[in-house]
């Protein structure tokens, strides 16, 4: 018998802008699997100000999950958004300012619409960052403080017609934090599991992922094992290897580690994946990280060298957008056995890791070839856009491998808040 949450979706798609001739109950937001790979993009609010980049702008019919970041947590556990405006209030083109009723609009309202336009695409919200993470470890440690996360995170999931959670906590710094992560894991897969039922749609139908870090101190903390029981997926932040604070100039996002320059290398994903693997994560479970960004580093003369300073950035000193890469005047290198690129500019002494369209291609035949299960993107107003796009390329090689996986996302969200998503946005 189809819930009445898969009847109401069904309804969406009927009389929406972005009607199906022949919806099927799996239209609704009903679980559909398929084996296949996961392409994970990263969309972050304050992009709407100054990159100019809106939802609308995203590659929607590439990404099978997009991470809307970051939501915030108080000191007694509640999460919440981060900025209203642009999650909830800014008006695009296409919205009215004389709708009747209490509802949505912002990057929220847009991501729905991208919901309705590609039913393979999910919308979680990333609740953390390296901002926000702090605030994490008081209110976990206690039992109303978890139960409050919960409650208040499924809210939000609820009200925003979102398909998922995702939980960016760096890091639990100990045993005690470590237990304290799984348990609030384990309570928001219950949690999840008791909404679906509670709207007719089967356990499971929400998702919860984290992103997880690459560098031994952080990941040999965690219990993988405990955290892998609740979760769909992780992603791996493989990235963040080298920058402003080392010694040394290094790669960025290496696959490998370097034996001839070891200092170049301070970390590498494959120790990392070796090691999740070894405590209890399936790769095929695992999304490895892509940085969609570029580490300078100034007065140089190379590679694993000391330096002086870093660039002026593209929007923070240090951090180029992989769309503004390379610079004018600098020459590429990519390295086929780290799967690492750089670039260096001798009259300004400056180098800069990233990983160039050739090496991202590399990374996707490298997912492939080791059963990952997809790629992760941060993030996604870096990118370029059509044929340049570094998102597209890759999900082109994890899609000729054996297709990406299918699974429906849900439109049905009868306990929201807000009239015009209730109602799956009848008029957009």
């Amino acid at each position: 018998m189809v819930g009445r949450a898969a009847v109401a979706g069904l309804m969406c798609l009927l009389f929406g802008a972005h009607a199906l001739a022949l919806p099927t109950a799996e239209d609704a937001g009903l679980v559909t699997r398929a084996a296949g790979k996961r392409a994970v993009g990263y969309f972050v609010n304050w992009a709407v100000y100054g990159r100019n980049y809106q939802p609308q702008d995203l590659p929607a019919s590439k990404l099978t999950h997009v991470l809307y970041g970051f939501a915030n947590v108080n000191s007694t556990g509640g999460v919440y958004l981060s900025d209203e405006y642009a999650d909830l209030q800014k008006h695009y083109p296409t919205d009215s300012w004389n709708d009747v009723g209490n509802n949505v609009y912002g990057c929220i309202k847009q991501l729905f619409l991208l919901k309705k336009a590609n039913r393979n695409l999910k919308t979680m919200l990333s609740i953390g960052g390296w901002t926000y993470s702090p605030n994490f470890h008081a209110p976990l440690g206690t039992a109303a403080g978890r139960q409050q996360f919960v409650d208040s995170a499924i809210t939000l999931l609820k009200d925003l017609g979102l398909d998922g959670l995702d939980i960016d906590y760096e890091y639990p710094a100990s045993a005690q934090e470590a237990a304290d992560f799984v348990t609030l894991l384990k309570q928001l897969r219950q949690g999840l599991d008791a909404y679906s039922s509670r709207v007719g749609l089967p356990a499971g139908s929400f998702l919860i992922s984290v992103a997880s870090p690459a560098g031994p101190t952080n990941y040999e903390v965690m219990d993988m094992a405990g955290m892998d029981a609740s979760l769909d997926f992780w992603n791996l932040m493989a990235y963040d290897y080298a920058g402003s604070f080392s010694n040394l100039t290094g790669h960025d996002a290496n696959w490998a580690a370097s034996g001839s320059n070891p200092g170049s290398t301070p970390f590498n994903s494959q120790q990392a994946l070796d090691y999740y693997k070894a405590h209890g994560v399936s790769p095929a479970k695992t999304n490895l990280g892509i940085p969609l960004y570029g580490r300078s580093f100034t007065g140089t003369t190379g590679m694993g060298q000391t330096f002086s300073g870093v660039g002026q950035g593209s929007w923070e000193a240090g951090i180029y957008d992989w769309k503004a890469l390379p610079l004018a005047g600098a020459t590429n290198t990519d390295d086929d056995d780290l799967l690492a690129s750089w670039t260096y500019d001798s009259s300004k002494q400056e180098l800069i890791s990233w990983d160039s369209m050739h090496t991202m291609q590399a990374k996707a035949n490298k997912a492939v070839s080791t059963g990952l299960g997809g790629l992760m993107w941060w993030e996604t107003s870096a990118d370029r856009t059509g044929g340049d796009s570094a998102i597209s390329a890759q999900v082109a090689i994890l899609s000729a491998a054996g297709g990406m996986e299918q699974r429906n996302n849900v439109l049905s969200y009868p306990e929201s808040q807000y009239d015009n998503l209730k109602a799956c946005f009848p008029s957009s």
